[in-house]
């Protein structure tokens, strides 16, 4: 069959105007000229061209490449039509569950079934639970000799034995789960594209061991016959399921290689194969990531698709700044995902792409975000990376660090220069920002950077995350202490005076993680009070695959001092997080019950300090 190779690139020339969206059936494909793809992508998401979707942005990198690409999205996994509807590529399948693990995306954090799903057209329930596998599973029934790759973030946080709350145990690592040949994890693009070329070059799937940012299965035999040298062979799966001290142990020694410079490969056995993960790919240098985010995408939808995406409004006139997360905060998975180092990209990138968006039809001269995992890290450096070193082993990432530079001025300068351009009328930063990073910044441009925050960029109302104000629980969440949050709301306040703004901190906080005891929760809720503050930002605590606090959840222990840890379960949980909102009336009954666990009944009352009355709610 005959295929046409599409030209290498796209991207700046061609960016305002975008390309067409890729093939989701055989007649769009041979309108392109296409009679068989290089790659199918599967995912459980709806087709989004768009630079904030996974596959949006894989599938475009390997088109770039000259790769010709396919995107089945959403299939039925009860019928093979389905899959087989683009027919059988020449070098791969790649499945990933979608932009959020579908158990994630599946489920609320009292373990309920959601009746949306903000990644499918209309909101529609299209997506099976463990979609990956389910997905894998289905490609290798119907195409047995097809090599297959697992991508996305199921795929990338699961490649480990790991706990599974929905199931409430040790699941096996998802490559000993579905018949895949091996997983990309964390930032797709430069290891994909190398098993690409690889298989393009004539290389077998099984050939393919040692591509950074992959991991790979070897037979049991074969393990027990390799030199082990260079390896870090930690706990097997039999073993962490078995013992929850022996589970932490593993944690803490595949967590302290997730570094691409100095991480080693990491083995570790299972009943039926050894899975082993290669050291982590090298962070994208600040062409490649423009390169990347200037390639042509329409920034929408699949036209085929009658129903919006919903997820798609919030981002469509986004930009990303940079990737990567040093705050290493227990409860998020971004140091197994994206990595300590930051990645920027160029102002003038940026602006280009903002530049783009002022010529695209329904752009009403706002963008809704320019950022990354927190927003002001961007252009932030360290003198480890730049010398290739990598992050500290020894310790997390801290504004203390004198290696750290915390200085704001190229996300100063940056958010002039979108500002300036003519069409855009605001400029959103809507990521999340650590406010510690604004109190480090010894320069003038970190004075600047929160005021031109205030005055330009989040409509007088200031989101932060501080996610406790105990400081027994801000420890195991590696999050700054309450002294730092004071100080800054101290210097907000004294801004806001000053130009004579009515300016609001809208904090985020978390209920319910490890660590966090009822005299703890009082002690967030007397805050709140006190504080004049609202609480509709809440959040569970959900224990989600490979972060510090699911591992605490699970074994009570934190993995690095091997410390016991309070895990508030089950009634407990309940209850904390109605003391986080203890204004409603409908948490009246379990606010006063957990007053009483914490010896706190003076908060009983009708006194102003009192959180709930005596009598009355349920």
């Amino acid at each position: 069959m005959k295929r046409r190779r599409r030209k290498k690139g796209g991207g700046r020339k061609g960016w305002a105007a975008g390309s067409p969206p890729l093939p989701i059936s055989m007649e769009e494909a041979k309108r392109e000229g296409v009679d068989r793809f290089d790659v199918i992508l599967v995912s459980g998401d709806g087709y989004v061209d768009h630079p904030s979707f996974g596959v949006g942005i894989i599938g475009r990198v390997l088109q770039a490449a000259g790769f010709a690409v396919g995107i089945i999205p959403q299939p039925d996994w009860r019928r093979d039509e389905d899959f087989s509807a683009l027919g059988e590529p020449r070098l791969f399948f790649g499945v990933a569950s979608g932009n959020v693990d579908s158990m994630v995306n599946n489920y609320s954090p009292n373990k309920k079934r959601r009746r949306r799903d903000v990644y499918s057209p209309g909101g529609r329930i299209l997506r099976p639970d463990r979609a990956a596998i389910v997905y894998a599973n289905k490609v290798h029934t119907l195409f047995p000799k097809t090599p297959l790759i697992l991508g996305g973030i199921e795929a990338s946080l699961r490649r480990f034995a790991h706990y599974d709350f929905w199931s409430d145990s040790v699941r096996s690592s998802i490559l000993a789960d579905a018949p895949a040949d091996l997983a990309v994890y964390g930032m797709g693009e430069r290891p994909i594209l190398e098993v690409a070329r690889r298989l393009e070059a004539g290389d077998g799937v099984g050939e393919i061991r040692d591509v950074p940012g992959t991991a790979v299965k070897m037979e049991v035999g074969e393990w027990r016959s390799t030199d082990h040298q260079g390896f870090v062979e930690i706990p097997s799966f039999s073993e962490v399921a078995k013992d929850k001290r022996i589970y932490a142990e593993a944690f803490r020694l595949h967590y302290s290689e997730q570094d691409p410079f100095r991480g080693r490969m990491i083995a570790q056995p299972h009943p039926k194969t050894v899975v082993i993960q290669n050291p982590p790919a090298l962070p994208m240098t600040t062409g490649e990531l423009d390169r990347i985010y200037e390639l042509p995408y329409s920034r929408e939808a699949h036209p085929s698709y009658r129903e919006e995406i919903p997820a798609l409004e919030p981002v469509r006139f986004s930009i990303t700044s940079h990737r990567g997360c040093f705050g290493s905060c227990s409860f998020c998975a971004l140091t197994h995902h994206q990595g300590r180092i930051i990645s920027s990209r160029s102002i003038e990138s940026l602006v280009r792409e903002a530049e783009g968006l002022t010529k695209m039809s329904g752009f009403a001269g706002v963008i809704q975000d320019v950022g990354g995992p927190t927003a002001n890290m961007y252009g932030m450096t360290c003198g480890r990376w730049k010398t290739g070193d990598g992050a500290c082993a020894d310790r997390l990432c801290s504004p203390d660090c004198p290696s750290l530079a915390a200085d704001h001025r190229q996300q100063v300068e940056l958010l002039r220069r979108l500002r300036e351009i003519p069409g855009v009328k605001r400029v959103f930063v809507s990521s999340g920002i650590r406010h510690d990073l604004i109190l480090a910044d010894e320069t003038l441009a970190g004075t600047e950077y929160l005021d031109e925050l205030c005055r330009h960029h989040v409509s007088g109302h200031l989101k932060v995350a501080p996610e406790h104000v105990s400081d027994r629980v801000l420890e195991t969440m590696h999050k700054p202490s309450r002294a730092v949050l004071e100080e800054f709301r101290r210097r907000f306040k004294a801004l806001s005076r000053d130009e004579g703004k009515e300016q609001y901190l809208v904090p985020y906080f978390i209920s319910g993680h490890p660590g966090c005891e009822m005299k703890d929760m009082v002690e967030l809720a007397e805050y709140i009070r006190d504080q004049r503050l609202y609480s509709e930002q809440v959040q569970d605590f959900t224990p989600t695959p490979m972060t510090v606090s699911t591992c605490m959840y699970h074994s009570g222990i934190d993995p690095f001092s091997g410390k016991r840890v309070h895990v508030p379960k089950g009634r407990e949980k309940e209850i904390q997080r109605a003391i986080l909102q203890y204004r409603d009336r409908r948490n009246w009954g379990l606010v006063r019950e957990g007053l009483r666990i914490a010896g706190r009944e003076d908060l009983i009352g009708d006194g102003p300090k009192c959180l709930v009355p005596r009598g009355g709610g349920r």
